[in-house]
């Protein structure tokens, strides 16, 4: 049975220019599966709007919204949507998020790289095997993302999702191998 999880690609800023492209805060590694035109994409409103009782437009963004072309300037990705053509029409989207469903069958490109749901789960041992905890998140920093472990414990420890600290995950055993030193997910002897 396929399961799927509905992940963030992205957010939408300000209007660029007059002919209805919006700035996108990307929160993908593959914009460009992501963002291809014809791409249909789901919306969800920004943190603190809601759609508004019984279904009243609060926030007035489709539930879907389908891309038209995209451009990058100055590494910044600009995308138009159909049914925007304009400025104003288009910064009636700012803040919206941006999501798509992936299935079990959806895997990055790039075999090194890993989804947030593929890791979600998965358990955490020490390079002598020893159980170390339960992946419960992962948070994406600006200089890298950090495995959050619940430990055996009840303890919450964070761990940089680098290959020195973590270098073997492995889904289809559901485990992930960390390099693990004092006071990275096992504390500091007293």
């Amino acid at each position: 049975m396929t399961s799927t999880v509905e992940v963030l690609v992205g957010r939408i800023g300000k209007p660029h220019g007059i002919k209805g492209y919006v700035t996108i805060d990307v929160r993908t590694d593959e914009p460009e599966r992501r963002f291809a035109a014809g791409q249909s994409l789901m919306t969800a409103p920004p943190s603190g709007v809601s759609r508004g009782p019984e279904g009243a437009p609060a926030w007035k963004a489709p539930k879907t919204l389908t891309v038209v072309d995209v451009r990058w300037h100055q590494g910044v990705l600009h995308v138009l949507f159909d049914g925007y053509s304009n400025r104003n029409e288009a910064e009636a989207l700012r803040g919206t998020l941006l999501r798509v469903n992936l299935t079990d069958a959806d895997v990055p490109e790039d075999p090194d790289e890993f989804y947030d749901h593929q890791l979600i789960g998965l358990s955490a041992y020490d390079l002598d095997g020893t159980h170390l905890g339960e992946v419960v998140n992962v948070s994406h920093g600006s200089a890298q993302d950090l495995l959050i472990i619940k430990t055996s414990d009840g303890r919450e420890a964070l761990v940089p999702f680098v290959t020195a600290l973590v270098p073997t995950v492995d889904l289809t055993e559901k485990r992930v191998v960390i390099a693990d030193r004092p006071g990275l997910v096992t504390p500091l002897d007293d």
